[in-house]
């Protein structure tokens, strides 16, 4: 079953090369999409996709430029945002002793290198804590909170200590403030304050924003009252590289602010003034000016390696540094860990996608555990799963009487809440996270009911009737239209990532020039319309596939070609390339 299965096959394409459906977009949306490039000159192509976003002609040019000025909420709409202000406010104005804890994925070491960097800027020092994965885990623990509250007067928990109430409860004699974003649970620890957008109490408006989106808020409250009394904080604009960072890499959806924080963090990277980015953009060999891609897949997941399969600590170190050196020796660990990760990951991988097959593809979940699988790389695996598959997937790590796991979801299935009620009925030994992505930790003579009792949540919320996943494409282009022009303009919609994808366009009838096999199995291909145009396309992993086979032994046969248009930059030049996703022979 597909997503739309009474609309008509776009270009009568029923079943591609990767056995799609090829879905367009819709008669109203055409003819939106004509009157606002008639209303606006603004490129055709480029009203497709605006029109998709719902965006209108009258609204089409503050959409394409947006301000964090019009679309910063006020961080008071929070609920404890003022008590978390005060208190923060209290310990530096009289040189409290500051800890920080955080979360070690991307969302945590950004959120933790902002509050280092405002307090450095502001002449005060802040203990960093992050808890190793393997050894302890998710979130606050009893033991490592009373160490810090033993030497601080006050701990900031970010991007986890929503659900810590028993470790929370353990930082006798220091205050604790929790900047968090994952799914609240009917009671809240006895912190001084708990600023989540993701409260049971909230009104939900805020609740697309990432930890350090949260901590963001606070650092302009924070700021804000600094000026009232007389007084200059840091700058927050120069911070929202991490911000943006941070959105991208936690696959926070790209609406609202959001969507300039990503903007502007872009533009501030690209100065290259935060000397562990930079590190770490050269060390991964990123020449250009960054885009929302390369945030999700080029530093991402570098960052990312240090809490998977290293030191826990490694990523918001390399954030937050001001020495050179200690940036370009961090960059480089994190990136022979990142491919130290990949290994490890493949390996995973293999075993999960044989043990889930075998157990089945098509029902509410897919899952799959194993002995000794690292923790580090159980929650990519997951996303791995779900993507192969278009279901919710978990991965579980087995050690001892114990397993722990990650799980991704799909678009309209909540994942997260179903892991908190499974927790809360006593199937889990915790669990949390949101939407799109959550963490558990299970008994291992719990496993098959848990997963079970999962998959009937799961399949209340329709995830057993999804079929494969349609392929939109937001119409048709030909070769010689897509100029650099073009899709410089398409990237003003952007950035693109989760809830908000990047525009696809289909290539209609094409002949292929050129098709060769590079690496171990990609295809590059050079294709036109026997009109004059022509563009050079990537497709990653297609040998692997049906489609790589296809269109290497194309025979001269004309396709149909859908991806992703982007601008490849070499020696100085800049031509357009397709991401090529799905190809179909034109009939």
């Amino acid at each position: 079953m597909t997503d739309t299965p009474d609309k008509p096959a776009f270009l009568d394409v029923t079943s591609s090369a990767t056995g799609r459906r090829w879905i367009g977009p819709t008669a109203e949306e055409d003819r939106l999409s004509e009157a606002m490039a008639q209303d606006t000159g603004l490129a055709a192509p480029l009203c497709r996709i605006l029109v998709r976003r719902g965006v209108t002609a009258q609204n089409a040019k503050s959409f394409l430029a947006p301000t964090l000025r019009d679309q910063l909420p006020d961080p008071r709409v929070l609920k404890d945002m003022d008590s978390a202000t005060a208190r923060f406010l209290q310990a530096v104005n009289t040189k409290e002793r500051i800890a920080v804890f955080a979360d070690y994925d991307v969302d945590g070491g950004t959120s933790a290198a902002l509050l280092l960097t405002w307090l450095r800027d502001m002449g005060l020092r802040a203990t960093l804590y992050v808890p190793d994965r393997i050894d302890e885990g998710y979130g606050p623990n009893d033991e490592a909170m009373a160490a810090l509250a033993a030497d601080h007067d006050l701990i900031i928990c970010v991007d986890c200590g929503t659900l810590s109430h028993g470790p929370i409860a353990a930082a006798v004699g220091a205050d604790v403030i929790v900047l968090d974003h994952h799914l609240g649970g009917e009671t809240l620890p006895d912190a001084v304050a708990v600023v989540n957008p993701n409260r049971q109490d909230e009104s939900g408006d805020l609740a697309h924003l990432c930890a350090a989106a949260v901590v963001f808020l606070m650092l302009v409250d924070v700021n804000r009252q600094l000026r009232e009394a007389g007084q200059k904080g840091p700058d927050l604009m120069a911070m929202l590289d991490l911000v943006g960072l941070a959105t991208v890499a936690d696959v926070a959806p790209l609406i609202g602010v959001n969507r300039a924080f990503v903007r502007q963090g872009l533009t501030v990277m690209a100065r290259r003034n935060r000397i562990g980015l930079t590190a770490l953009a050269d060390v991964a060999g990123l020449d250009q000016a960054p885009t929302s891609y390369h945030l999700g897949f080029l530093l991402g997941p570098r960052i990312n390696a240090g809490g998977r399969i290293g030191k826990a600590d490694l990523g918001a170190r390399l954030l937050s540094t001001t020495d050179r050196n200690e940036a370009e020796a961090l960059a480089a660990k994190l990136d022979a860990l990142n491919t130290d990760r990949r290994e490890v990951e493949a390996q995973v991988r293999d075993l999960a996608l044989e043990q889930a097959t075998a157990r089945g593809l098509d029902g509410p979940l897919v899952w799959a555990a194993g002995e000794g699988w690292h923790p580090g790389v159980v929650g990519i695996v997951a996303a791995r799963l779900k993507e192969a598959t278009n279901r919710p997937a978990i991965v579980i790590g087995l050690e001892g009487d114990e397993g722990k796991g990650s799980g991704r979801s799909v678009s309209g299935i909540d994942l997260g809440a179903a892991i908190q009620r499974t927790a809360n009925e006593g199937l889990l030994i915790k669990g949390g996270g949101h939407k799109m992505a959550a963490g558990l930790t299970v008994a291992r003579d719990k496993l098959e009911d848990a997963m079970a009792r999962l998959g009937d949540l799961l399949a209340k919320q329709g995830a057993a009737d999804i079929g494969p996943a349609d392929l939109k494409i937001s119409g048709i282009l030909m070769p010689g239209a897509a100029t650099v022009e073009l899709v410089n303009q398409i990237e003003d919609a952007g950035p693109f990532g989760a809830g908000a994808p990047a525009p696809r366009f289909a290539f209609p009838d094409c002949q292929i020039h050129f098709a060769k096999q590079v690496g171990a199995n990609h295809l590059k291909i050079s294709f036109g319309d026997g009109l004059g145009g022509r563009i050079d396309a990537i497709s990653f992993g297609a040998m692997d596939g049906p489609m790589g086979p296809m269109l290497m032994g194309h025979n001269g046969a004309r396709f149909h070609l859908a991806g992703r248009l982007e601008i490849n930059t070499w020696q100085g030049r800049q031509s357009v390339q397709l991401r090529l996703e799905d190809a179909a022979p034109a009939h």
